[in-house]
This record gives C-alpha cells, structure tokens and sequence, in this order.
C-alpha cells in the first residue's frame, strides 16, 4: 500500500488565498445571521415598549451608550449589505453581469454602498 501523501488532497485553508466572490458569500450569510439574531432584540424592544415607559426606561438604559450604537451602527450595515448583495443575486437569477469583469465590479459596488448608506444613516440618525 503506497504512503499517504505528503500534502493536502483538496484546497485546503493555510494554501487557499480568498477571492471576493468567497468573502462576500460568507459576509451574505454572516449579515443573514446577523439580522435573523437581531429580531430578538427588536422583539425585546416592542415588549419594554408594550410594557410601559418604565420598562422601556430599562431596556433603552440597558441598550444604551457606546455598545448600543456600535450594535446598532453594525445591525444599519448589515440591513443594507444583506439588501444590495440579494439584490445582486437577483440580477444573476436573470442570468446578468456574469461576467468575470461585472462580477468584480458589483461586488466592490455593493461593498461601497453598504458602508456608504451606513455612514449616512448612522450620521443621519445619531
């Protein structure tokens, strides 16, 4: 029986080098992830705010301050990541922008109006 081989039989993490097609797929389904989880918190908010003021007082206390609006500041760009990339998909469900060229570019489009409606809504609103 011959040895085993001395190398990885398939791409393996320490020799695969990541393309932006495969990050942004894991961003997609990590931002899908992310607002699934968040519908919690909403829930909780809706129930403090059901509740009444003191205890809407106690969750807005709670959520507050630098960590509330960093979660809230990542929550806005992954609402608005997660909708321009499924809105990339569907243009690929219709068969366009295919092409290696088009690829690359809706991809960095995405990337950049994510980040850019994000800062604008976070400015906007805090």
């Amino acid at each position: 029986m011959p040895d085993a081989p001395s190398r990885p039989v398939s791409p393996h993490l320490q020799v695969y080098r990541p393309q932006l097609t495969s990050v942004l797929s894991v961003l997609h389904r990590l931002t899908g992830i992310i607002l699934s989880l968040s519908s919690v918190g909403l829930s909780l908010w809706l129930i403090s705010l059901a509740l009444g003021e003191e205890a809407y007082a106690g969750f807005m206390k709670a959520v507050g301050g630098w960590g509330g609006f960093v979660f809230v500041t990542i929550l806005i760009f992954c609402i608005y990541y997660h909708l321009f990339n499924g809105i990339r998909h569907l243009f690929w469900d219709w068969g366009l922008g295919f092409s290696l060229r088009s690829v690359y570019a809706s991809g960095w489009a995405v990337v950049a109006l994510a980040f850019g409606c994000s800062l604008l809504t976070a400015t906007l609103s805090f």
